[in-house]
C-alpha cells in the first residue's frame, strides 16, 4: 500500500512536469502535482528530444534534405515547449541591455519584447538550426542530450544561486527544492543513456563532460551578470545551454564518431 502510494505520487509529479514544461496536452482527468517539478525537467528534456528525433528520422526516410529537417526540428522544438524558455531568452537579453543594474528586473518584467530580446531569440534559433545541420551523425542522440543537459543546467541554477524576487514564475522552484536529491534525481539517466543507446563509452563520456561544463558555466555567467536568478534567467539558461552544447558538438564529435 505504501509502495503504491509512493508510485502514484511519482507519476503525478512527472505528469505535472510534462504539463508545466511542455505544450503537450494531457487528459484533464489525469492527476497532476506541480510541487518539485524541476527535478523532472532533464527527463522531460530527454522525452522532448526523443520526439524530435523520431520526427527527424521519419523525414529523413522520406528523403527530406538535412537543412530543411533541421529547421523543422527546431520549429517543432519551440512548439512542444510553447516557447516557454525562449521568452526567458528575450527578457534576459532586454535586461542585460540596461546599463543600470537596479533597473534590470523591472525591464525584464515588461511584457513588451525589446530589440535586444528579438536579436537574442533570433540568434538562438539560427545557431540551433546551423549546428543541427552540421552535426556529423547521431542527430537523435544530440537532440536528446542537448534538451536534457539544458534543463539540468536550470536545475543546477535553482540549486546553487539565490532567487532575486520574493515572488515570480520561478520562485516556487527555489522554495520547494530539496538538495542534493533533486539536483541528482535525473543525473544517472543523463550520464548512462548515451552508453545504453549509442553503445560508445567515448561518446558517453564526452557528452557528459560537455553537458555538465556548459550547463554550470552558463548558469554561473547569468549569476555574475544579475547577482542571482529569476524565472527568465532559468529559461535563458536552458536555451543557451542547448545552443552551446550543439555548437560545441560540431567541433569535437567528428573526432570520435
Amino acid at each position: 500500500m505504501v509502495l503504491s502510494t509512493f508510485n502514484m505520487a511519482v507519476i503525478r509529479s512527472f505528469l505535472g512536469a510534462i504539463a508545466f514544461y511542455t505544450a503537450i496536452p494531457l487528459p484533464p482527468s489525469w492527476p497532476l502535482d506541480f510541487g518539485r517539478v524541476a527535478r523532472w525537467a532533464p527527463l522531460v528534456g530527454l522525452l522532448l528530444g526523443g520526439c524530435l528525433a523520431v520526427v527527424d528520422a521519419v523525414l529523413q526516410g522520406w528523403g527530406m534534405p538535412i537543412l530543411t529537417r533541421s529547421g523543422i526540428a527546431i520549429a517543432l522544438w519551440v512548439m512542444l515547449t510553447g516557447g516557454l524558455h525562449l521568452d526567458g531568452v528575450a527578457d534576459a537579453a532586454d535586461g542585460l541591455a540596461v546599463t543600470e543594474p537596479q533597473r534590470r528586473l523591472s525591464v525584464m518584467q515588461d511584457s513588451l519584447t525589446g530589440a535586444f530580446g528579438v536579436m537574442a531569440v533570433t540568434l538562438v534559433l539560427l545557431l540551433k538550426v546551423a549546428a543541427l545541420n552540421d552535426l556529423p551523425g547521431d542527430r537523435w542522440l544530440m537532440l536528446m542530450a542537448a534538451a536534457g543537459w539544458g534543463r539540468w543546467g536550470q536545475v543546477a541554477a535553482i540549486a546553487f544561486y539565490p532567487y532575486l524576487k520574493p515572488t515570480g514564475k520561478g520562485a516556487f522552484h527555489k522554495q520547494v527544492m530539496r538538495l542534493p536529491q533533486d539536483l541528482l534525481w535525473s543525473l544517472p539517466v543523463l550520464l548512462v543513456f548515451p552508453l545504453l543507446l549509442a553503445g560508445g563509452w567515448q561518446v558517453a563520456i564526452a557528452l557528459a563532460l560537455n553537458g555538465i561544463c556548459i550547463a554550470l558555466l552558463v548558469g554561473f555567467w547569468f549569476y555574475r551578470r544579475f547577482g542571482g536568478q529569476t524565472g527568465d534567467t532559468y529559461g535563458a539558461i536552458v536555451e543557451w545551454t542547448e545552443v552551446l552544447f550543439l555548437v560545441s558538438c560540431t567541433l569535437w564529435l567528428r573526432a570520435i564518431v
